[in-house]
């Protein structure tokens, strides 16, 4: 394979300037010597975040040759407000720079078609590798210290301390709240996600009366550690089932004795091939986010995978209960449905419901025969959202992560990027605004006849009272701001590329160690090629009369260390879903090159 030319990386440049560096701005040029990382990320993305806790590891070994730069590109129009991302790089615990770019300046500089998506540069300036989804660590992390090795012997590696400075902390009882749960006794339960551990307060929900957990993030139950906790609920023996959220674990805390155990999940992350049901410690689990006891089950929203799965305490098993792992808006039976991301659930009399966070949808799940089925109530896709009330079908919401069944049937959801709480009224069909001037609200619990909101970026519990009317508000729709990709009628030659990472190969023990999936929305848009396969390239025939629309693909390759003399070589998977919005023109691109990993040659 001819060498690829060498490429410049191009500058940073955002409008909402620097995070995390004492107000000093940051170059490229003045970083050289040092090997940078460019993380594109965006704070509403799990696969980002799953991506941020990736690159720990490595952030603290190569600290002295090694600067991770997050440059935050936003999806939904909240994620462009500054204050937010500043919330987001404490709440995530961003422990690098991070460029504030609000208008996708630096994306379109780089090409960049993915949440998430690493750059890596070398200490002279140029683009080496690329990377979009997750599962990169193990290969960046060989390549910086094939970089260091090799610009060492050049003289042109410079070691020393990185432009990272901490903010200064802020002392509050909360700090990003994520879910609450009414006790029996009448005191709230509280997952205080970015501090790792479990509040209780007294029924004023600002008095606190314990906390469960050390504050460091960790796995143990004695003594208790936890790792951003969100979902809370209270099951039939009076214990109260914790998703442990970066733990890919569940929990059980018990009010009575103190007591925490983990009962699901090996506190590794699920990839594809892994197992999908089983003993409930032995089985992957990937970021739950939301737990609720439904239809004699834990119901988990399993937020990293878009599925929905369920913890049988009795049998003390796992399953996969609903979804495909494939992201987007798709209902039906519930082992044909597309989620994306979902964040909150909530158990009426005879469904489930759930804040489908990525599609800005409320969706439930329905008995239907012998199984379950899901609908949406509200929501149009992955890249459609605002703040619309009406009739459900032309109702819009942005990035929801919570849901509460109302006494009379009805369903508030906490619609954390419009910073309101919204209701859904099965019975008219009609949505409306309840409330608004919450900072993300992530979550709310009845109490007699309040609600109680988590505004998660206001660390508090917020009480109000149940308004007998709506509160009026303009409405506002939005698409994502991401320009779409011009390409021309006809065919569409799509070129996923990846490169195994030096010393490794495609894993083809046992059958093809690639896969392939596309679909479009609408499914007009595609003729042909839509389906999935083996080649990680193939020809898409685009429709007459369809203008426009979303690619959705996903990918996923397997490479293995390639030593003849390792009988048991370490493999690692490299999946990304991309979402490419798309308009077909005269004269448009004939072909869509989408990075998994390597260079586009």
């Amino acid at each position: 394979m001819a060498p690829h030319a060498r490429v410049r990386a191009p500058e940073l440049i955002g409008k909402g300037g620097w995070l995390n560096t004492g107000d000093n701005d940051l170059s490229l040029a003045a970083l050289r010597g040092k090997i940078v990382i460019v993380d594109f990320w965006t704070f509403c993305c799990v696969n980002c975040l799953h991506v941020l806790d990736e690159l720990r590891e490595l952030e603290e070994k190569h600290r002295d040759t090694v600067v991770i730069i997050g440059v935050h590109s936003p999806k939904f129009v909240h994620e462009a407000d500054h204050q937010a991302v500043v919330d987001a790089v404490e709440r995530y615990g961003v422990h690098h720079p991070v460029l504030d770019d609000p208008e996708l300046a630096t994306w379109k500089q780089y090409a960049v078609r993915a949440w998430p998506t690493l750059v890596v540069v070398d200490p002279e300036g140029y683009v080496v590798a690329q990377h979009a989804g997750e599962g990169h660590a193990h290969a960046i992390a060989r390549l910086v210290a094939e970089l260091e090795a090799a610009h060492e012997a050049k003289g042109t590696l410079r070691r020393g301390d990185g432009p990272y400075v901490p903010p200064e902390p802020e002392a509050t009882d909360l700090r990003f709240p994520g879910k609450a749960l009414l006790l029996p006794g009448g005191n709230l339960l509280v997952s205080d996600t970015t501090r790792h551990q479990l509040v209780e307060l007294a029924a004023d929900g600002e008095s606190v009366v314990r906390r469960v957990g050390t504050g460091e993030r960790g796995l143990s139950d004695t003594p208790a550690t936890f790792n951003e906790p969100q979902g809370l609920a209270l099951l039939p023996d009076g214990k109260v089932i914790v998703a442990d959220t970066v733990n890919h674990a569940l929990r059980t805390y018990d009010p009575a004795t103190g007591a925490v155990e983990t009962v699901a999940g090996t506190g590794r992350q699920w990839w594809q091939g892994s197992a999908t049901s089983g003993p409930a410690r032995d089985v992957d689990l990937s970021s739950p986010w939301d737990v609720a006891w439904f239809a004699d089950r834990v119901w988990i929203a399993m937020a990293g995978v878009h599925q929905l799965w369920t913890y049988d305490p009795a049998a003390g098993t796992v399953e996969v209960a609903a979804g495909t792992t494939n992201e987007g808006l798709v209902d039906g039976p519930a082992a044909e449905a597309w989620f994306a991301q979902p964040s909150g659930l909530a158990a009426g009399a005879d469904r489930l419901w759930l804040a489908d966070s990525e599609t800005s949808a409320l969706r439930c799940v329905e008995r239907d025969g012998e199984g379950f089925a899901v609908r949406t109530a509200v929501g149009a896709g992955l890249f459609d959202f605002g703040h619309r009330d009406g009739a459900a079908d032309q109702a819009l919401l942005q990035h929801p992560l919570g849901v509460t069944v109302l006494p009379d049937g009805s369903v508030a959801v906490s619609d954390t990027y419009n910073h309101a709480l919204r209701r859904y009224d099965p019975a008219t069909g009609q949505v409306t605004t309840l409330a608004t001037d919450l900072r993300e609200p992530s979550d709310a619990v009845l109490v007699d006849d309040d609600i109680v909101v988590v505004e998660s970026a206001r660390h508090r519990l917020t009480r109000l009272r149940l308004p007998e009317e709506a509160v009026r508000v303009e409405s506002v729709a939005h698409r994502t701001q991401r320009a779409a990709t011009e390409i021309a009628p006809g065919t569409l030659r799509l070129d996923v590329v990846f490169q195994a990472p030096r010393g490794q190969k495609l894993d083809t023990r046992y059958g093809p160690s690639t896969r392939l999936l596309v679909s479009s929305t609408p499914p007009e848009l595609l003729a042909e090629g839509a389906g999935q396969g083996t080649d990680l390239g193939r020809d898409l025939v685009l429709a007459d009369g369809v203008g426009e629309g979303v690619l959705h693909v996903s990918a996923m390759a397997a490479s293995c260390d390639d030593d003849p003399a390792n009988e048991y070589p370490a493999c690692h998977v490299h999946q990304q879903d991309w979402g490419v919005p798309v308009r077909v023109v005269e004269g448009g691109a004939g072909r869509l090159p989408l990075v998994l990993a390597g260079l586009d040659g």
